[in-house]
Order: C-alpha cells, then structure tokens, then sequence
C-alpha cells in the first residue's frame, strides 16, 4: 500500500484472528520445543565450551582444554562431550576430571580453604600499596616550608661586602 491510499483513507482488509492466534501459537509451540529437548546439540557444544575452558591441557599447560590444538586435549573434549549426552552435570564433569588429574587442572582454584589466598591476597596487596600511596603523597603535600637556617654572622657581613663591591 502506497502513502496515497492511506490519505485516501483506503485501508488493506486485515485478519485480525489470523494475527492475534497464530503469533500466541507460535509462541507456544516454541516454548514447547524448548522445554522438550533441553541439551539440544548447540547447548552441549556451548557446555561443552565452557568446561573445557575451565580445565587445564596436560600437554600445553597454559592453555585451556577448549583453545589446546593438541591429541590429547582432542580427546578430553571428547570424553566431556559423552560424559554431558549420557547425562552428568557439568559439576560431576569437572569432578571426574579433578578426581583423576588431581586440582592441578583446573585453571582456576577453587574459593576455598587454602586456594583462597590466591583469590584475597591479590586485592590486599592492592589495598595496601593505594593506602601506602596515599600516605607518601599526603606526607609530601603536607610537608612544611624549610625555615632558613641561623646564618653566622661574619659570613653574612662578608656576603654583603661582595654584594656592594660588585655593584660598585
């Protein structure tokens, strides 16, 4: 429809029951589809990804499984995605993995217990050198003006002898 048909006051004939039932149709035929199949083959892949770039290659050791090109991290990719298909949680994933590497693969330590540190000292640190830069830089702003020192005398009236001589 062109602009002058709407001045006209032309109007296309709508289907308004049309519109109104199939747009909330296909609504919930899309939340149904959803709801039915939860790990759809892009959802493991997207689990997938994420664990692995949790844990760390055996063979690379500073790269994540998921970035690693190597055989073996090929297969831990692998193993990840079975584990995930025949139904294990993420967790339980990521605990076969530390049960038989040990807490060396994952990338990041767990918040807790001694791990902890590696999570806290970090920001102290941090903490301490702002408030340690705040002290210098308070100390010098507030540092007062040298008063001139007591001159001895003889070297004064010496100082003002020159200074006449010289101007002179």
């Amino acid at each position: 429809m062109n602009l002058r048909h709407r001045a006209w006051g032309y109007r296309a004939p709508r289907s308004t029951s049309l519109r109104r039932g199939g747009g909330m149709s296909l609504g919930i035929l899309m939340l149904l589809i959803s709801v039915a199949s939860p790990l759809t083959a892009s959802s493991v892949e997207e689990q997938v990804r994420e664990i692995t770039a949790e844990l760390r290659c055996p063979v690379c050791q500073n790269l994540s499984v998921a970035d690693s090109p190597s055989r073996m991290a090929n297969q831990m990719r692998d193993l990840v995605r079975e584990r995930l298909e025949a139904g294990e949680s993420p967790e339980a994933v990521k605990a076969y993995f530390v049960e038989r590497y040990g807490e060396w693969i994952l990338l990041a330590p767990k918040k807790e217990g001694f791990n902890l540190l590696v999570w806290v000292l970090p920001f102290l640190g941090m903490f301490g050198g702002a408030l340690a830069l705040f002290a210098v830089v308070r100390r010098w702003v507030r540092r007062p003006e040298p008063e001139p020192g007591a001159v001895d005398p003889a070297y004064l009236e010496r100082v003002r002898e020159e200074i006449a001589q010289d101007q002179s």
